[in-house]
Formats: structure tokens, C-alpha cells, sequence
């Protein structure tokens, strides 16, 4: 039973999460409520930290290791290939259409509105993942208790990186290096 329940919510994400691995991210803050059995918002937040970091697309790294959690190397294969399963059915489909379709005003017009739309959710999932990253009670009532549980190490760490990314020299370092940096401040600081 655990099984197919796997396969029906992870072929669910792969139907649906249009645009890669982030576009996963709003489904699997879904899934973590409706399953809590099976992760946390908190343990999502760490497994975008350490898919990020692993080689292979997130969605599938995510996928993979909560299939294994909830149902060992068997959940891992479900879920990983329930995942993939619509994209490639979806993909073989399109492929031998899109070719006659590709400039038409209609098909042009579909694309520009999922654009934004998957920018969107894409934004929510990560401002959850902040949320979980950054506030130490991230289910506070009010504003005030909210912003007294702020983590301001995560916060500066985020505010540092997001800035040291954007400019021109420091733009041009591996994202690896970012990411031992906040490995090691995380074990330097305890967080």
C-alpha cells in the first residue's frame, strides 16, 4: 500500500511540476503536509541544501531519498521513476507534435503564460524554504513573535551570499564553494 501511495504522489509531482527540479519544490511543501509521517518542512529545506549539492537533478535526488525513507531501496525506484514517468511519456508526445506547432501563435501563447506561472511557484516554494531556513518558529501567530524567532546568522548568510552572487567579480566563483562556505559556517556556528 505504502508503494503505490508513493507512486501516486510522486507521478502527481511529475505530471505537474512544469520547468525542472525547483518547480518541484511547491508539490513536495504539499506533500510534507499532507505526509508528515514521511518528511518535514524543516528536512525539506535540507534536502534542497544537500540536492543542490549532489550530482543529478533535485526533483529526482528529493524524490529518490524520501522513497528510501519512507520505504527503503523499493520507495527509493518507485518514487524516482514515478517521477520521471509522465515527463517522458509527456516529452515522446510532444516531441512528434511540436515540430508543426512550433510557431503557432496559440502554442507561442501557452508557453508565455506557464512562464510566469511556474516563476511563481517557484518563488513560493522558496520563500517557505527561507521561512524554514531563517525563523526558528516559522508558525508563529503575529508578526512580532515571527520576527523574534529570526535566525540572524542564517539571515546574514543568506543576505552575504545573495549579494557575493550578484557581484561581478565574485560572480564568476563555483557555486561549490558557496555552498562548503555554508557548510563550514553551519558547523562553525552550530545552526
Amino acid at each position: 500500500m505504502i508503494l503505490f501511495t508513493l507512486f501516486y504522489e510522486f507521478f502527481k509531482v511529475g505530471l505537474f511540476a512544469v520547468g525542472g527540479g525547483l518547480s518541484t519544490l511547491p508539490f513536495l511543501s504539499d506533500l510534507s503536509l499532507r505526509h508528515p509521517d514521511w518528511f518535514s518542512l524543516q528536512m525539506l529545506s535540507d534536502m534542497v541544501a544537500v540536492s543542490e549539492s549532489t550530482p543529478g537533478p533535485m526533483g529526482i535526488n528529493m524524490s529518490t531519498y524520501v522513497g528510501y525513507t519512507v520505504a527503503g531501496i523499493p520507495g527509493a525506484l518507485v518514487a524516482t521513476l514515478s517521477l520521471v514517468f509522465p515527463s517522458v511519456v509527456i516529452i515522446t508526445i510532444v516531441a512528434g507534435f511540436m515540430s508543426r506547432f512550433i510557431e503557432n501563435k496559440y502554442i507561442k501563447w501557452v508557453f508565455s503564460g506557464i512562464r510566469p506561472a511556474v516563476i511563481g511557484l517557484i518563488s513560493a516554494a522558496g520563500f517557505s524554504v527561507f521561512r524554514a531556513s531563517v525563523f526558528m518558529d516559522g508558525e508563529a501567530e503575529n508578526l512580532f513573535k515571527l520576527l523574534g524567532s529570526v535566525n540572524f546568522i542564517c539571515l546574514g548568510v543568506f543576505a552575504v551570499m545573495a549579494v557575493l552572487t550578484q557581484l561581478r567579480y565574485t560572480k564568476k566563483i563555483h557555486p561549490i564553494l558557496y555552498i562548503a562556505m555554508g557548510a563550514v559556517i553551519g558547523i562553525v556556528f552550530r545552526l
